[in-house]
């Protein structure tokens, strides 16, 4: 439990606060797939934002690939688009690269904006710390609140085992005027390979 408990506090000290539930978001312009900058401000009909921070090579953002993709699917139509963001320093792990992520983006078929955070600012100001990490903001007047920070659902292995999609039950409350619960749960995934933190 000692050694745990030291882990945990180097783990905070390590990884930037970041966002909490309530906050107001900040919009960015990153470089997409198709070499074109994207920010939030180019969906001015959307009601929020399902902002994932993911990348190629981890094996626990590898099989929320196509759970992602379903997640946008069913939600951009409903108001709520998935921008994934690719937050590792590809100096770290080659296969982040951005070309890479050309490449992944073009086999997949991907539907929604996946992002390169060259600078490592955009990861650090929300505070995701593992890859896949999600932040589902709504749009209130002109300013975007985090409602919900965490895990995709409770079953990274077998989706056809989740018992608790967390992300979906929390968009869904939003869609019904609801407060999402619960509003935080534990990402689930490989450590952001920051250039700063090795």
């Amino acid at each position: 439990m000692i050694m745990l408990s030291i882990s945990m506090a180097f783990m905070s000290v390590s990884y930037p606060q970041g966002y909490s539930i309530g906050d107001a978001a900040s919009d960015f312009k990153l470089k997409n797939t198709d070499g074109k900058m994207v920010s939030l401000n180019d969906y001015p009909a959307s009601k929020g934002f399902i902002v994932i921070f993911t990348c190629n090579h981890c094996p626990y953002a590898q099989a929320y690939q196509e759970r992602i993709q379903s997640l946008d699917t069913k939600y951009s139509a409903l108001g709520f688009p998935v921008i994934a963001i690719n937050p590792n320093d590809p100096n770290l792990v080659p296969e982040d690269s951005y070309e890479n992520m050309v490449t992944l983006a073009k086999q997949k078929n991907l539907t929604y904006p996946y992002l390169f955070d060259a600078t490592q600012d955009v990861y650090r100001k929300y505070g995701a710390n593992r890859t896949p990490h999600a932040f589902l903001l709504e749009k209130k007047g002109n300013r975007l609140i985090v409602r919900y920070i965490g895990a995709i659902d409770d079953n990274y292995q077998d989706a056809s085992q989740v018992k608790t999609p967390y992300l979906a039950n929390a968009i869904d409350a939003l869609l019904a005027g609801k407060t999402p619960d619960p509003t935080m749960t534990k990402s689930i995934g490989c450590s952001i390979k920051d250039k700063q933190l090795h």
